[in-house]
């Protein structure tokens, strides 16, 4: 078996090289070969010390290779475009920021061989802000609403897949990528376990609250239930309103003196207005996306990849991959 380490990197020059070398040191330990690393900078905004770390490692380690991406793409784009490039057996996600550790790949290894298609490692204890857990937890929800996620079935950025997985994801070309929602259109063999999680060791997470509502989105291109629910939203509030507009003559007919109300009249006004808005924001998100999509928006672009054999080598066919 052949294993490959992707592994998205935004401004993480302090902590990258630990990543690999402690990663290269527990294969070696646990006799896991052949291995290579695919390194992926989302374009980090620390002047080039992120891609100036990731080609030092590529021309030290000849089983590294670093792609340099021309803009930012997100967290699950990076991670595609990497994928685009694993030759591995088995594919294997880690974080950068040394809160997922090596010494924790003999649990997911140990889980996979038992005959499952994807093994994620989540976190019991997770070593995240308030805010960001928050953000988790409301993430976690919407997927197990909108696409189907099993109740019991815990996820991260540390996982392993079985390449015929990573094989059937690389094939979503569209710009709006949620790695769980394609894992899951392509297998429900999952399982998931335990893995401890470390603090940070440098800086603070690149995902601001701006980017967290982008990912959370994303989910939408992969499930039609709000459109559902504004429909089903929709007629109740109409049956509500049918009934309002009957009690209200009822009582008119039985009390001629009966002042009818110019605020409810208002609120009633500004409330269905507002759920119409809603409702249309919802079909205009997926008409957008749709506009998009067919406008063939790249999902990550590769500027140059870097390889101990050559300091700047790309194939001319990989450029503006999808």
């Amino acid at each position: 078996m052949s294993y490959s380490f992707v592994i998205p990197c935004y401004c993480s020059s302090h902590t990258i090289r630990e990543v690999v070398e402690s990663t290269i040191q527990e294969m070696e330990r646990i006799d896991r070969k052949p291995y290579e690393f695919i390194l992926v900078d989302d374009h980090s905004p620390d002047e080039g010390a992120t891609l100036q770390e990731l080609k030092a490692l590529a021309n030290e380690y000849s089983c590294v290779k670093a792609i340099e991406l021309a803009k930012n793409s997100g967290q699950h784009n990076a991670s595609i475009a990497g994928m685009n490039y694993a030759k591995g057996d088995y594919i294997i996600s880690m974080d950068d920021d040394l809160q997922t550790r090596p010494s924790q790949l003999p649990k997911l290894f140990e889980e996979i061989e038992k005959g499952y298609d994807v093994v994620y490692g989540y976190y019991p204890e997770k070593k995240h802000s308030r805010f960001r857990n928050f953000g988790s937890w409301v993430h976690f929800e919407s997927v197990r609403i909108l696409i189907g996620k099993p109740k019991g079935m815990k996820t991260s950025s540390f996982f392993v897949m079985r390449k015929f997985v990573r094989d059937y994801i690389i094939q979503y070309k569209e710009p709006y990528t949620h790695l769980q929602g394609l894992v899951l259109r392509t297998t429900r063999n999952i399982s998931c376990i335990p893995v401890e999680h470390f603090d940070r060791a440098y800086g603070q997470s690149g995902y601001t609250f701006k980017k967290l509502i982008k990912l959370w989105s994303n989910i939408v291109g992969y499930s039609v239930v709000p459109l559902r629910m504004a429909t089903c939203l929709g007629m109740v509030f109409s049956m509500l309103g049918l009934i309002g507009a009957i009690v209200v003559i009822v009582r008119k007919i039985m009390n001629p003196a009966m002042m009818m109300g110019w605020a409810s009249l208002m609120a009633a006004i500004f409330f269905f207005s507002g759920l119409i808005l809603f409702s249309l924001g919802l079909i205009g998100e997926y008409i957008g996306r749709m506009f998009l999509g067919m406008g063939n928006n790249p999902q990550f672009v590769v500027r140059e990849i870097y390889t101990k054999d050559s300091d700047s080598s790309v194939n001319f066919e990989d450029l503006g991959k999808q």
